[in-house]
């Protein structure tokens, strides 16, 4: 049997995609070691055209791994270190008067750019936080009544301590919802600790790490992985999964409609990296924890119990029917 062009296209894009992400992937590994599916997850969110929050400890590589992640691609990167005293219009824009030609001018901010990388966000105040919110859901800004579109792609990673570090506060539900999904680092195994004294101690990798991908590339990326498939029962399965998650006792507050979209968008792009065109229901309990578990508030009596939510997650997955079809 023939076969057609479509067929072939396809074939072709999930080839590129494939090989553009292992650039990616390789040159963020060349800076951080030993935690390849931490890395993994990173290129997943980025596919998805989603938003990351890494929370952890300090000094683990939160920022390290957003920063060899935005230096990977060739593209506009902005920082912001988010302090208490910072207030929304540092990331945003303001707008202000031009004494020559007598008129307001609207001087973007920080959050004007492919990837922003927001180091400690939830040391800035909530007010600060929610800055965020309508640029990382409909990639546009809007100050002093005028919109502003976002370039695409575009993609905020932030990174968090714990809230129970001195001088943070804790992220909004509504922001939480926003960020596609939520990762730990974790400390190293001693291999690679050992790997990266030898490494880190001679010199900074990060400097001399140089864009593998076009913006361009990673457009063409995340239009590739849009196409891949997701039959009818995945797409039920994965509204089971969100339900279930409303229906707990365990959690007083669920997933919301956004998870479901967020889910089986990570799903395909985690297919495609995968080499496969289509999402099967392993894809989708692979990232359910990452994807949801921030998203939920545990009951108090979870809490008693000191049950976190990728546990509860956990449970929920295996008590959720997985379809057989693919």
């Amino acid at each position: 049997m023939a076969v057609t062009p479509d067929v072939t296209d396809a074939a072709a894009r999930l080839e590129d995609l494939i090989d553009t992400a292992h650039r990616i992937r390789t040159a963020i590994e060349s800076v951080i070691e030993g935690k390849s599916d931490v890395v993994r997850l990173t290129l997943t969110v980025l596919l998805a055209e989603g938003h990351l929050l890494i929370e952890d400890v300090p000094g683990v590589g939160k920022t390290m791994l957003a920063k060899a992640l935005a230096r990977s691609i060739d593209c506009p990167v902005k920082r912001v270190q988010f302090t208490p005293d910072l207030l929304p219009s540092d990331i945003t824009g303001v707008s202000a008067y031009n004494q020559q030609t007598r008129e307001f001018e609207f001087k973007p901010g920080p959050v004007f750019a492919n990837i922003v990388v927001g180091d400690e966000i939830n040391r800035a105040s909530p007010k600060t936080q929610s800055a965020l919110l309508e640029c990382m859901e409909e990639h546009q800004v809007t100050v002093d009544g005028a919109t502003y579109a976002l370039e695409s792609p575009f993609m905020v990673i932030a990174t968090q301590n714990p809230i129970e570090m001195e001088g943070t506060y804790p992220l909004p539900e509504a922001q939480r919802d926003r960020f596609t999904a939520k990762i730990a680092m974790g400390y190293p195994e001693p291999a690679a600790e050992l790997e990266m004294l030898d490494v880190h101690g001679a010199s900074q990798p990060l400097e001399k790490l140089e864009p593998v991908a076009t913006t361009a590339e990673v457009s063409a990326l995340i239009e590739a992985v849009r196409t891949v498939y997701v039959s009818q029962p995945v797409k039920r399965y994965a509204v089971d999964i969100v339900a279930a998650t409303r229906n707990s006792p365990d959690l007083r507050l669920g997933a919301s409609p956004r998870a479901t979209l967020h889910l089986v968008r990570s799903a395909r792009a985690h297919a495609a990296l995968s080499g496969r065109d289509y999402v099967i229901p392993d894809d989708l309990q692979d990232l359910a924890v990452p994807v949801l578990a921030h998203r939920l508030l545990p009951s108090p009596e979870a809490l008693g119990q000191r049950r976190h939510p990728e546990q509860i997650v956990g449970e929920l997955l295996r008590r959720v029917p997985v379809p057989d079809a693919k």
